[in-house]
């Protein structure tokens, strides 16, 4: 039987890592996808990190990461469910742009082994939920498929890594700008463009960036990352308007949620 276009939908936004990804393919070589040259798609610091940073622990960074109750009209959950597990479960055809895929799956796009990740709802503006089953209306049922997730990753790194793990991504960027494949949940996606974005100037430097995908014959998607480094720490924000994919809309990452998880970092 032939897959419905919700189906197909779904299966591409698995493999953008944006939901339900429970594991999948191989990993890149993550030496090789930090490397590069120094052009950026956001605000810069022309201050260095200082080289003798020591990276956090997971335990740490965990005690760091945005928790219920720290951005309001939000709701904040692990992301155990619906984020890859490690960089072996997401893999780009391209080095240069593991480290994009890597950002935008919640994951460290630099070298190191300590991060954590987890998602972050915006709650529904429909009042649905308080209503009895005979008295919604179709705004109400509409309402109830607009769910806007950002997938928020926090790394440490030793040294200047973190500023690396930015410039990466901001090299990414550029030499992936034709697009490359992303292989998840054993499923293969094209993005056919990387864009540079307008980054929020945030933290000691930050990068932004749009990726657009053809979503297997039922639209074009895009979703917008942006990458802030402050200190030895490197954040990313992936976020998705469900409502929107297939329509070529993209939703902005939010402000509050990368606030919020600044504030955490001071």
């Amino acid at each position: 039987m032939k897959r419905s276009s919700r189906a197909r939908t779904g299966a591409a936004v698995s493999v953008l890592a944006l939901a339900l990804i429970t594991g999948c393919g191989g990993g890149s070589d993550d030496k090789d996808a930090s490397e590069g040259s120094d052009k950026g798609a956001g605000k810069g610091s022309s201050a260095s990190p200082a080289t003798a940073a020591k990276a956090l622990g997971a335990a740490e960074l965990e005690k760091l990461l945005l928790a219920q109750g720290d951005v309001k009209g939000y709701k904040v959950a692990s992301g155990d469910d619906t984020l890859p597990k490690s960089k072996s479960d997401v893999k780009a055809d391209k080095a240069a742009c593991a480290p994009l895929a890597y950002a935008m799956a919640g994951l460290a796009p630099g070298e190191t082994d300590a991060s954590v990740s987890n998602t972050v709802t915006k709650d529904p503006s429909s009042d649905a939920a308080s209503k009895a089953p005979e008295d919604l209306t179709e705004a109400d049922i509409e309402n109830a498929f607009k769910v806007e997730m950002t997938f928020v990753g926090l790394s440490s790194y030793e040294g200047d890594g973190a500023a690396k793990a930015v410039k990466a991504v901001s090299d990414g960027v550029a030499a992936c700008s034709g697009g490359f494949g992303i292989t998840a949940q054993g499923e293969q996606q094209k993005l056919t463009k990387v864009t540079a974005g307008k980054a929020s100037g945030k933290g000691d430097e930050s990068v932004a960036f749009s990726v657009n995908s053809d979503m297997d014959g039922t639209g074009t998607a895009t979703f917008n990352t942006e990458v802030v480094r402050v200190g030895s720490t490197v954040t990313t924000y992936y976020t998705v308007d469900f409502a929107s994919v297939g329509t070529g809309k993209a939703a902005a990452v939010p402000t509050a949620v990368i606030d919020a998880q600044l504030a955490k970092l001071k």
